[in-house]
C-alpha cells in the first residue's frame, strides 16, 4: 500500500473528524476513500483529500445542501467562489430572518398576546395560477420563496399585476400544503402551474404589519377572535402579500390574512 495513503483513523486524526463522519460522507458521495480493501473493506485516504474533508465539515455545519457542496467539491475557483458567495447570501438571509423571529419572542414576552383588529368582510371569488409545494411546517418560508420565483417565472409572459397570494392549512399537520399564486389572467393553466380558485363568501381578515416571521402572531389574533364568535374556518386560509419584500424594509411588509368562514344558514 502507498505510504501516501492513510487509514480512516490516522485520517480522522488529521482532519479532527470522527471516523462515523467520513464514513458518513462517503455514503453521501461526497467524499470517497482513494481505496477500499476488497478483502477487510478498510478504507485508505490520501493527504490531498484533507482539504476537502475540513471543508465538508465546515459547510455541513452551516447546513449548505448537498447539491452545492459537491458543485463545489468538483468545481474550479470561479465555481468554489460563486457557491459560496451564493451560501453565503443564503445564511446571512437565515440568521437575519432567525432576528426577525427573536424580535417576534421578545414582544411577546414583554407585551403578551397581541391585540389585533380584526373585521369580518365578504371576499370576492380569485382565480389563480399557483405553484404548490409540500413541506414540513418549520420549511414553510423556504417552500414559499421556492413557490414565488416558480409562479413569478412561469407567469412573467403574461400581463399581471400584484398581489402575490399564498394558501395553507388551517392546521398544522407533520406535513402541509402550501401554495403561491397570481391573479390569473387566462383561464387555461400555464405550464408548470395549476389554475386553482380561491373560494369567495364570508371571511375574518386582518392586516399585518412587519416582518413575515411574526405573522403567527396576528394569527393567534384571527383564530383567537373567530373562536369567541364560535365562527367556523372553511377550508384553507389565504395571505395577500401588498407589498413587495425586494423593496420594502420588513418592518414595514404588509400582508392580509383572510380566513374564509362558514356561513350559518
Amino acid at each position: 500500500m502507498s505510504t501516501d495513503l492513510l487509514s480512516i483513523g490516522a485520517f480522522a486524526r488529521l482532519c479532527r473528524l470522527s471516523v462515523k463522519q467520513l464514513r458518513h460522507y462517503d455514503e453521501l458521495g461526497l467524499l470517497p476513500p482513494k481505496r477500499v480493501d476488497a478483502a477487510t473493506g478498510y478504507r485508505y485516504y490520501g493527504r490531498d483529500q484533507v482539504r476537502d474533508a475540513m471543508a465538508i465539515a465546515l459547510l455541513r455545519g452551516f447546513d449548505v445542501p448537498l447539491s452545492s457542496i459537491a458543485r463545489m467539491l468538483g468545481g474550479d475557483r470561479g465555481v468554489q467562489d460563486a457557491v459560496l458567495r451564493a451560501e453565503q447570501r443564503r445564511l446571512e438571509e437565515r440568521i437575519a430572518a432567525q432576528r426577525r423571529a427573536w424580535q417576534a419572542l421578545e414582544r411577546l414576552v414583554a407585551e403578551g398576546l397581541l391585540h389585533q383588529e380584526v373585521a369580518l368582510s365578504r371576499e370576492p371569488e380569485r382565480r389563480l395560477l399557483v405553484c404548490s409545494a409540500e413541506c414540513a411546517p418549520e420549511e414553510i418560508g423556504a417552500a414559499m420563496g421556492r413557490c414565488v420565483e416558480q409562479v413569478t417565472a412561469a407567469a412573467a409572459g403574461l400581463e399581471w399585476s400584484p398581489p402575490l397570494w399564498g394558501r395553507f392549512p388551517v392546521d398544522l399537520r407533520e406535513r402541509v400544503a402550501v401554495a403561491v399564486g397570481v391573479a390569473a389572467p387566462t383561464a387555461a393553466p400555464v405550464p408548470g402551474t395549476r389554475v386553482e380558485h380561491l373560494p369567495g363568501g364570508l371571511a375574518a381578515t386582518a392586516l399585518h404589519t412587519g416582518p413575515y416571521e411574526q405573522l403567527f402572531l396576528t394569527y393567534q389574533a384571527v383564530f383567537a377572535w373567530v373562536h369567541e364568535r364560535a365562527l367556523r374556518p372553511r377550508g384553507s386560509v389565504y395571505e395577500e402579500y401588498l407589498d413587495d419584500p425586494r423593496t420594502t424594509d420588513p418592518a414595514g411588509l404588509r400582508t392580509r390574512i383572510v380566513v374564509p368562514l362558514h356561513e350559518e344558514e
